[in-house]
Formats: C-alpha cells, sequence, structure tokens
C-alpha cells in the first residue's frame, strides 16, 4: 500500500486527488469515470477527517491506496476522537431536504456507492477503509 501523510486539512485535498489518481493511473482498466467515483467519495470522507476529527486542534491524517486486482482500496487514518462513521444512522432520503436530519448523507451516499466499506478503532488511530472495483466490470454492474 502506498500512504501519504499530511495535515488534516481541507486545503490539502487536492494533495489528496492527486495522490490518488497517480496511484490509480496505472491500474489497467481504470476510467477517468472511475477515478472521478472515487474523487466523490474521497472529498466525502477527507472532508469529515478534517472538520471533525481533531475539533479545534491540528492533526495528521494518513491516505492510503492500494490495488488488487480490479479492486482499488483506499484508507484513512487519523488520531482523532474515535468515530464510527458507519454506526450513524441512514438519514431518511424520502423526507424534504428541510425535513432532514442535518448531516449523514455524505456516509450515506459513500455506503451505496463502495463495494464494501470498513471501520476499526485500532491502537489509539480511526480506520477506514473504502473498496471499489474499478474497470470494465465495475462498469458493466
Amino acid at each position: 500500500m502506498k500512504e501519504i501523510c499530511l495535515k488534516a486539512t481541507i486545503e490539502n485535498m487536492k494533495e489528496v486527488f492527486d495522490f490518488i489518481e497517480t496511484e490509480l493511473a496505472g491500474t489497467e482498466g481504470c476510467s477517468r469515470a472511475d477515478i472521478l467515483k472515487i474523487h466523490m467519495m474521497v472529498d466525502e470522507l477527507f472532508v469529515n477527517v478534517a472538520s471533525y476529527a481533531y475539533g479545534e486542534d491540528e492533526g495528521d491524517v494518513t491516505v492510503g491506496v492500494d490495488i488488487d486486482g480490479d479492486l482499488a482500496i483506499i484508507s484513512f487514518t487519523d488520531s482523532g476522537v474515535p468515530y464510527n462513521p458507519l454506526n450513524q444512522a441512514a438519514p431518511n432520503v424520502e423526507l424534504a431536504t428541510r425535513d432532514r436530519k442535518k448531516g449523514g448523507l455524505g456516509v450515506y451516499m459513500v455506503r451505496n456507492t463502495v463495494d464494501d466499506i470498513r471501520y476499526e478503532y485500532l491502537d489509539g488511530k480511526n480506520i477506514l477503509k473504502i473498496y471499489k472495483k474499478v474497470g470494465a466490470e465495475a462498469r458493466d454492474k
């Protein structure tokens, strides 16, 4: 797995996107559409870490990319407040936007876009991994 460690700030989003795109570029069959879907998910997850993991303090986040055949595995590791986004109740998307409780829509969207998502809290760190198939087979589904 290739990794990049940087300050968990929204200003570092471009660096994260560039890193992920570089790592995915060499993946056979990985299209621009695949990369854009992954960018959308990464945007949501990285912004959550940057906005909430450390409160008013600063901290780091490590973003990792691994390719296993046609599966892209993107990980986010931080030492912020323990938080499992997968425990968050899904928003009621049937309600009008004004009637919905704030928050949760981004994680809901990510959960419904990836092939798998896993969270663990290990050695004082939040570790969130998303698994997304890329290539022709992913587009055929």
